[in-house]
């Protein structure tokens, strides 16, 4: 399927070697990152006209809606890209837990250091 993304915003990003761009995912208002997926150009234009986030799957090479099968959405305020066009940044209202594990976030499990307590 050939991507219907506006070629202004398809030619400010930098994409990896495989076509993609890093997407983080944020609650809007907190501002906690959720997770942090990969888009190309289709799954960042369904995004953008939608307001659901729709990312690539690197392991089955396929465009998937967040929330599609579990119920878990993420309905997209905002859409933001980054000074080097490398990252976009989603603003979003998530419904669920946004992690494949079934927590709040994907970065709730492990933490490598915690806040300096002075």
């Amino acid at each position: 399927m050939t991507s219907a993304l506006d070629p202004s915003i398809a030619a400010r990003l930098k994409r990896t070697a495989d076509g993609l761009v890093c997407a983080v995912a944020q609650r809007r208002g907190t501002g906690e990152v959720l997770m942090v997926a990969w888009m190309d150009d289709e799954a960042l234009h369904r995004t953008l006209t939608t307001r659901r986030a729709t990312y690539y799957s690197r392991s089955r090479q396929q465009l998937w809606v967040k929330g599609e099968t579990s119920g878990h959405t993420q309905h997209v305020h905002e859409v933001r890209l980054d000074c080097d066009g490398d990252t976009v940044l989603l603003l979003v209202d998530q419904v669920g837990a946004a992690c494949h594990t079934g927590d709040a976030s994907c970065f709730d499990s492990t933490v490598l250091l915690s806040p300096d307590p002075r």
